[in-house]
């Protein structure tokens, strides 16, 4: 504690007296701040860039009941990939045009770029966030690679000691501090195997799951999912493909982690709408955005249903190349929602990235409405593609 505050009792420039408060009252103010605007805080000053990623400036943000949920998107363009996270703007003063226009009132929100080197290689399912940490699982260089974000410095650590089996595909997801890995891999006969490990971020102990169904006929999707307090795997079976069964019949397995069992459950159709990667789960809820529409999944009738009273929310792509690029996160219990648009740019066209924050309430057993909070255009992309959407909790 004695190094940062020496730092900050430097005479500082007259533009930031603030910087001459103690620093533990310092840390306080700051810790009381929204998340939102801590991009925009790091502007100030070297010293304020060092606070707001400091591990004390957290631990006081936990201790005052301060936390909040993060939104964190990764963006690919061509073989790089950039992260970014949602903030609030800087205050600026409208012109009359502008004040007159209701078109042009923004929201305040945008994405800013996060201050971190670019990160491996990722796909939608090898990208999943605990905590304050998002894990980005990475088998493209013919071993197993785990890099960790710790989204309160912005810094990157890579580890190749978490998971054990490189599996040709995969497929991550996070229930109750622990991460899911589960995708198929290769044995030294040339055969290929459904494998499960699960990681407890706790502990930092990793463990091999077995699994059964699936070593003959029977292979791991790319689909995963945690709902019920269990979690999901989509078997692909390829006895199936002789009678050209669509994909209603693909079979689903939950694991309960409690009693250390798998069961097969009755849920047609489940992955239907799973298919363009535009999924998540909020609160035990499955939700998806495909063919224009947000719907979500009654795990008791066994049916995808719309959600509800979206008054306002712009019209989604519906188009099968750029249905791929609407995503959804799990934003604190809400969700946020983020797709693409070509439109036109300074006489030019670029794509451009929309968000949308959605409260959500169910008021009957089979019915789900939605509360538009807010949306805005908050990244002129030029050619990127969303590759995940995640909340980290800070």
């Amino acid at each position: 504690m004695e190094t940062p505050k020496k730092k900050l009792m430097l005479t500082p420039p007259q533009s930031t007296p603030i910087l001459s408060l103690p620093y533990d009252l310092l840390l306080n103010c700051i810790a009381h701040v929204s998340r939102l605007y801590y991009p925009t805080l790091s502007l100030v000053s070297k010293s304020f860039r060092s606070l707001v990623a400091s591990p004390e400036l957290y631990k006081v943000r936990s201790l005052l009941g301060r936390t909040e949920s993060c939104l964190y998107v990764c963006l690919k363009r061509g073989s790089k990939y950039s992260w970014f996270t949602l903030c609030r703007k800087p205050d600026k003063s409208l012109t009359n045009e502008e004040e007159d226009t209701s078109e042009n009132k923004s929201s305040g929100y945008v994405l800013a770029t996060a201050s971190i080197p670019h990160s491996t290689y990722a796909r939608f399912g090898s990208i999943v966030a605990v905590g304050s940490n998002i894990y980005n699982i990475d088998t493209s260089t013919g071993s197993v690679s785990v890099s960790i974000l710790d989204c309160r410095s912005h810094t990157w650590r890579t580890t190749s000691s978490i998971f054990r089996v490189k599996r040709k595909f995969l497929s991550a997801s996070a229930l109750d501090g622990k991460i899911y890995v589960a995708g198929v891999c290769k044995e030294d006969d040339g055969s290929y195997k459904n494998s499960v490990e699960v990681f407890d971020t706790r502990t930092q102990s990793c463990d091999p799951v077995p699994i059964p169904f699936g070593e003959e006929y029977t292979k791991v999707n790319n689909q995963t999912l945690c709902i019920d307090g269990k979690f999901h795997v989509v078997l692909f079976d390829r006895r199936l493909l002789r009678y050209r069964k669509v994909i209603q019949d693909r079979r689903v397995l939950a694991y309960d982690s409690k009693q250390g069992r798998w069961d097969e459950v009755l849920r047609p159709g489940m992955s239907h709408y799973m298919i363009s990667d535009s999924y998540c789960e909020i609160d035990n809820v499955l939700y998806s955005a495909a063919n224009g529409a947000i719907r979500w999944y009654d795990t008791e009738e066994s049916m995808w249903r719309e959600v509800m009273s979206l008054v306002g929310l712009p019209e989604l792509p519906d188009g099968e190349r750029i249905q791929r690029d609407v995503r959804l996160a799990d934003y604190g219990g809400k969700m946020a929602v983020l797709w693409e648009k070509i439109s036109r740019y300074d006489n030019s066209y670029a794509t451009i990235v929309w968000c949308a924050e959605i409260a959500l309430e169910r008021y009957q057993p089979c019915q789900i409405r939605g509360r538009v909070e807010w949306f805005d255009r908050v990244l002129t992309s030029y050619h990127y593609d969303i590759v995940k959407v995640v909340a980290a909790t800070l």
